[in-house]
């Protein structure tokens, strides 16, 4: 079995990534949020010069899949028209600013609460001639709740979030850090810069050119005194799933893919969209035809449905990297996935769906043969290996319950 390719950066509109089914644009919607006009046109889009599908990242972005070179400039242009691009491909690069999605309008106007102009100020630092050059996959995190944390389980190395001393208190913590600084609307952006400058300064990036900050923490790194604090964070914000949630409405996808189509219903039925990391979108004020929705392959409304135990990435044969392939395998078992429990299947063991550690990962090694991982990410030890994983119990995948 051959190593994946660890390509260090992510795609995006301007600089696409060739898959198996042809090009990955990814869109990086400003704020995560998509007014009604931009998600049908971005779904007429797909339709044009795509699969005619979309899928929602980890990261609160959104693929187009299937491009093909001669069709990318003209999906470019309609994305630029519908202000989705950014200037160049370098500041769309470094605009990797995940913003706390749940906004409810019962609050007053959403945008006014300090999340989008803190994330607005960072993106507009960001793309300044001298602002730092970050790794690639080296992200900001704005998760601002009023005394929680929607953001919590979401990877980012700057973090600008709730803190745990009141509703309207606020911190600056590198990731890997149990605590962080009290910043205001004023300046928080301005030290998130700085801290990432300090990151760059004190060695967090390697030879390679990638880093993370919770790594660069965890090797003894110490944060200058500006940039260091004793704030504890705000607790944790309830598990997301589909239905109500923070006075809005969570709509989830299977496997974080929707057919085109059916996005664009959702912008006529809800209004603006926003895109979360949870593979799910928010919508602030509910949608206007809620009675419409129902489980039917493309929305997922039922927080107990099974498939939200599952997460799975392209696989074989779209993704070149992948050895086998991926999401037919997670419906057939999604069933057999306790409530509480995650189920993870990887193409290959970069583990692209899920980063981080899973109760239960299937890595392929081979279009017909499986890496059973507990507790571990996608390149973990195994615990066994299968050419049958179709046929796996809930006790093969979760052995100590």
């Amino acid at each position: 079995m051959s190593a994946p390719v660890i390509q260090g950066w992510c795609p995006g509109a301007l600089r696409p990534m060739m898959s198996g089914d042809g090009l990955v644009v990814r869109v990086r919607p400003r704020n995560n949020s998509l007014t009604a006009s931009q998600a049908e046109g971005l779904a007429a889009a797909a339709i044009r010069h795509g699969n005619g599908y979309l899928s929602l990242s980890n990261r609160a972005n959104i693929n187009i899949r299937g491009v093909t070179p001669k069709s990318h400039p003209d999906l470019i242009a309609e994305l630029m028209a519908l202000d989705l691009v950014d200037e160049n491909a370098e500041n769309e690069a470094r605009r990797n600013i995940l913003v706390n999605p749940v906004r409810p309008h019962f609050l007053g106007d959403p945008d006014h609460y300090p999340n989008v102009p803190i994330a607005d100020a960072l993106a507009d630092a960001v793309a300044i001639p001298d602002a730092p050059r970050l790794p690639g996959k080296f992200g900001f995190i704005v998760d601002l709740g009023r005394g929680l944390r929607h953001l919590a389980r979401d990877i980012g190395d700057i973090r600008i979030e709730s803190a745990a001393t009141g509703w309207y208190d606020f911190i600056l913590r590198a990731d890997g850090m149990p605590t962080g600084k009290l910043v205001t609307g004023d300046t928080a952006a301005g030290l998130a810069i700085e801290m990432a400058r300090w990151f760059i300064d004190s060695g967090g990036v390697g030879p390679d050119g990638r880093g993370r900050m919770r790594d660069h923490i965890a090797r003894g790194a110490q944060l200058p005194a500006g940039l260091a604090g004793d704030v504890p964070a705000a607790p944790e914000a309830r598990q997301p799933k589909p239905g109500s949630y923070g006075g809005g409405e969570l709509l989830a996808f299977a496997f974080g893919q929707v057919r085109a189509e059916k996005f664009s219903w959702l912008a006529k039925a809800g209004g603006s969209i926003r895109i979360t990391p949870w593979r799910m979108v928010y919508f602030s004020s509910g949608l206007k035809r809620r009675r419409d929705l129902h489980d039917d392959g493309d929305f997922i409304t039922n927080p107990a449905d099974p498939l939200l135990n599952v997460v799975a990435c392209t696989g074989a044969p779209g993704c070149p990297q992948a050895l086998g392939p991926t999401r037919a395998l997670a419906r057939r078992l999604a069933p057999r996935v306790p409530q509480g429990k995650l189920l993870h299947v990887s193409g290959c063991a970069k583990g692209c769906a899920h980063p981080g550690a899973a109760p239960a990962t299937l890595t392929a090694t081979a279009p017909d043969r499986y890496d059973l991982i507990l507790n571990d990410t996608a390149a973990g030890a195994p615990a066994r290996t299968t050419t049958d994983a179709v046929r796996l119990t809930a006790t093969d995948l979760f052995p100590t319950g």
